[in-house]
């Protein structure tokens, strides 16, 4: 300190130094699991349409070379995707006394995961599986299957045609919902709509049609989605 009174009051007075700028945080890593999550962002927020390498690198604020760091292509992506989604899909024990429905059960688990991301369930078409989640939950559907006593190859090509409907069950019903929500979607008849109009048709043409237009467009929720696997499963037998 100095010795000169005048020199301590000014040191007691000056100003102190200014505090250093903080270091800049870190940018977290760029993973697998972070890519994933933000490619879920784009398509629960903007539909799968919108998902593209470069949009999951700008929601990650980084370069498209970043990710190729840690995957091939779109296709690997999409793999990512399906395998994500499937680590919510609970597998139960094979039991051959209930194989009908548990299998049910495991089909609208993954019904349900593909609506809450519309239009994902095109990531699952005419892709070879090979995250580890996704063959997981085939190889339950598979055991499930075994279980009821279906023979291998017809168990193989059943769960192969039943994972393609609820695919397609599940895009058909994320396009109806995405055109409902455009600005010009009078083409979306209601039921009672579009009754009228097929019993408006010309009988001599269509009879049948305008006869059982009610039963043409009946159902609600997922009532053709249960119809046509029970009756894919009744038949294995």
């Amino acid at each position: 300190m100095p010795a000169d009174p005048r020199q301590r009051r000014t040191a007691r007075h000056a100003q102190p130094p200014a505090p250093s700028a903080p270091a800049a945080p870190r940018k977290a890593p760029i993973t697998p699991e972070r890519i994933t999550d933000a490619a879920l962002e784009v398509v629960a927020t903007e539909g799968y349409d919108a998902l593209t390498i470069r949009r999951v690198s700008a929601v990650l604020g980084t370069g498209p070379s970043s990710l190729y760091a840690h995957i091939v292509n779109k296709d690997d992506l999409d793999d990512l995707l399906i395998g994500r989604l499937f680590t919510g899909i609970d597998l139960p024990e094979p039991d051959p006394a209930s194989w009908r429905e548990q299998v049910l059960g495991v089909y609208a688990q993954i019904r349900d995961q593909y609506l809450e991301y519309p239009g994902v369930a095109r990531a699952a078409l005419a892709t070879v599986p090979t995250n580890l989640e996704t063959l997981r939950v085939g190889e339950g559907i598979l055991a499930i299957l075994l279980a009821g006593g279906i023979a291998p190859r017809t168990a193989a090509w059943a769960r192969d045609a039943m994972t393609l409907y609820v695919s397609a069950y599940t895009l058909e019903r994320s396009l109806v919902e995405r055109r409902r929500q455009h600005d010009e979607h009078d083409w979306v008849l209601s039921r009672e709509e579009l009754v009228t109009r097929l019993g408006a048709l010309p009988a001599d043409r269509f009879p049948h049609t305008r006869e059982h237009a009610a039963e043409l467009t009946s159902g609600t929720g997922h009532d053709r989605f249960d119809f046509a696997l029970a009756l894919m499963l009744d038949n294995l037998a």
